[in-house]
């Protein structure tokens, strides 16, 4: 990457941590940010009173590597459907190549009968919160400013810079896709 599109990238992910910096919500172990989509911490999504409260028929973990947030459908039985994805908050980790498979089982389970869905990872921050602005901008066809304004009304959320750029990435590919197909 040439040094002007590097300090381009810093740019514009300033503007998105601006946004995200906008929220003065406080942290809690869960909220419903969009119908029906929850993001989450571990110990929600460990709290199968919790969820049956909540309803949640589905259940993504975006942690799903993690000591302490090893899940799997055994732990679920047949209350919940469950997605693990092994992603590493770190700035390295290329969480891009899960997010068409994350937006598709939200889309599915948002879609099945009596649907919610729950993300989360270890905090309910970096991990989940961009994998429910990826399912936001992937089959709900908001921008990611819309998405990230959307979801940080709702809850308090801060997806690593590693995160943003390839959010940022997906959404400049949606749009100039979109500019030359509207239906997509």
């Amino acid at each position: 990457m040439s040094g002007s599109s590097q300090r381009q990238d810093l740019v514009l992910i300033k503007e998105l941590e601006l946004i995200l910096d906008s929220s003065s919500l406080e942290l809690t172990p869960v909220d419903e940010v969009w119908p029906n989509l929850y993001i989450g911490n571990v110990a929600v999504a460990q709290n199968r009173k919790t969820l049956h409260k909540l309803g949640i028929t589905h259940v993504l973990n975006a942690a799903h590597s993690k000591q302490g947030s090893i899940g799997d459908q055994s732990f679920y039985g047949n209350t919940c459907v469950y997605f693990g994805i092994p992603a590493e908050d770190s700035d390295h980790f290329d969480l891009s190549q899960y997010f068409k498979p994350a937006a598709d089982f939200i889309h599915k389970g948002l879609k099945s009968k009596d649907g919610k869905v729950l993300v989360h990872c270890i905090m309910g921050v970096s991990r989940s919160a961009t994998l429910v602005l990826v399912y936001l901008m992937l089959r709900q066809r908001l921008s990611l400013r819309d998405a990230l304004k959307s979801v940080v009304q709702k809850r308090a959320i801060y997806p690593n810079r590693n995160f943003l750029s390839l959010l940022l990435k997906l959404d400049e590919r949606l749009t100039f896709r979109r500019r030359f197909c509207p239906l997509l």
